[in-house]
């Protein structure tokens, strides 16, 4: 029987040389797999940070509080939004009358940069179900999104990392919000007390992380100054919308420029 040296010598070869032009990305890709150990390594790993994240929760809560709105509703909010930059700046804008146009175009400007963290993910969640996937996505916070990106970056193929850390971080902010919110309704007047500058200092931590050097000086600077010469000019706090969107122009015009 005569052998044909194109068939069964030469398979695995082949397979081998296909193997070895695989990108990294493709082979952590190939490994993704949604299993208990993801969840499992997912809450351990941030169950740190979940600690510091509660501590804005615990601001928040009282700031829910000094705007009016009741401990369930202000749980209810961390319950179904998780972001805290954004919940912040809608009870800052909350008044009687409640301005929901405000308030939902504020969010979504804010929050619009997880349409980019979510995209990043895809490559790893494309080999998911979609329940798996989006069930996930629903507890995606910063946090929890750069150790995900770390950790599959990695090649350990945990799909179920961002649910696990995501989870953690969720009942963390869901707890103290609460905990801040019966604190703050039981407080009295909050500016006895100093805590009428939480605000502030919520926003002058957040302002510190996202601190990248000098080139993050102008659009803040543009962002500043025309939120005062519009809170002249604007009534309620629609001047928070304008000086952000003036910085957003602002980075677009320089990057594109």
């Amino acid at each position: 029987m005569s052998s044909d040296p194109n068939t069964d010598e030469s398979v695995p070869a082949e397979s081998s040389e296909v193997a070895s032009e695989r990108s990294p990305i493709e082979t952590q890709i190939e490994s993704v797999t949604f299993s208990r150990d993801g969840v499992r390594t997912g809450i351990l790993t941030c169950i740190p940070i979940a600690i510091g994240v509660g501590g804005y929760g615990v601001a928040f809560g009282v700031l829910a509080r000094q705007s009016g709105l009741s401990v369930a509703e202000a749980a209810f909010m961390s319950a179904v939004v998780l972001a805290g930059a954004s919940q912040i700046v809608a009870v800052e804008l909350w008044a009687d009358p409640i301005p929901v146009a405000a308030i939902v175009f504020a969010t979504f400007a804010i929050n619009l940069r997880y349409s980019l963290m979510g995209a990043a993910l895809r490559p790893w969640f494309r080999k998911l179900t979609s329940r798996q996937a989006y069930g996930s996505l629903f507890f995606m916070a910063d946090e929890n999104w750069a150790l995900t990106m770390r950790d599959l970056k990695s090649g350990s193929g945990r799909g179920a990392f961002l649910l696990g850390s995501g989870l953690v971080l969720w009942l963390f902010w869901v707890v103290s919000t609460i905990l801040g919110a019966t604190v703050g309704g039981a407080i009295g007047d909050p500016q006895q007390y100093g805590f009428d500058f939480i605000l502030a200092a919520v926003f002058v931590a957040l302002a510190v992380e996202l601190w990248e050097g000098t080139s993050t000086l102008v659009p803040w600077l543009v962002a500043l100054g025309t939120a005062i010469a519009a809170a002249n000019v604007l009534p309620g706090q629609w001047y928070v919308i304008v000086g952000g969107l003036a910085a957003a122009l602002v980075e677009v015009i320089r990057h594109d420029g």
